[in-house]
C-alpha cells in the first residue's frame, strides 16, 4: 500500500508518517522504482501501535523505548511497566497543573464585574497586578 493508504489504515497523517521515518521512530519504507514509498502488514501495525501510543499522550522519545521493548522478545515486562507508570506520573503532574490554571481563571472571572467599566480582573493578572480574595488589586 502507498503512504496515502497506511496513512488512512493507521490513523496517522502522511505528513506525520514521513516526520516518524526522518527522525528514525519507524523504519523508512521501502520504495518502489518510481520512488513511492511502499508499506506492508509489518508497517502498518507499527504505525497502528505509533498511533495508540500517541493518543495516550506518550512522547516521542517515550514511543521510541517502547518500540524498542515492543520488539524486543526477550523484555521484562517491568521496563515496560516502568515506562507506563512514569508516563503516569506525569500526566497526573500535568492534571494538577491543569486544574490549578483553571481554579486561577474561576477565581478571577467571580471576581470581574463584567460590565461595561474597563477594570477586570483576569487582565490585570495578566498584567501583572494580583487580586486578592477581597478583590482588591495589589502589584506584583
Amino acid at each position: 500500500m502507498n503512504i496515502g493508504q497506511a496513512a488512512a489504515a493507521s490513523g496517522i497523517s502522511a505528513k506525520m508518517i514521513r516526520y516518524y521515518e526522518s527522525i528514525g521512530l519507524i523504519d523508512s519504507a521501502t520504495r518502489t522504482d518510481a520512488g513511492y514509498r511502499v508499506y506492508g502488514d509489518k508497517e502498518l501495525h507499527t504505525l497502528r501501535f505509533v498511533r495508540r501510543a500517541r493518543d495516550l499522550g506518550f512522547s516521542v522519545e517515550q514511543m521510541h523505548e517502547l518500540l524498542a521493548l515492543w520488539r524486543d522478545r526477550d523484555r521484562a515486562s517491568a521496563d515496560v511497566k516502568r515506562v507506563a507508570l512514569s508516563h503516569v506520573e506525569g500526566l497526573e503532574r500535568k492534571a494538577a497543573e491543569l486544574q490549578q490554571m483553571a481554579d486561577t481563571l474561576r477565581h478571577l472571572a467571580e471576581h470581574c464585574k463584567g460590565n461595561n467599566r474597563p477594570e477586570c480582573p483576569i487582565i490585570e493578572e495578566l498584567g501583572g497586578v494580583s487580586v486578592t480574595h477581597e478583590g482588591r488589586s495589589e502589584v506584583r
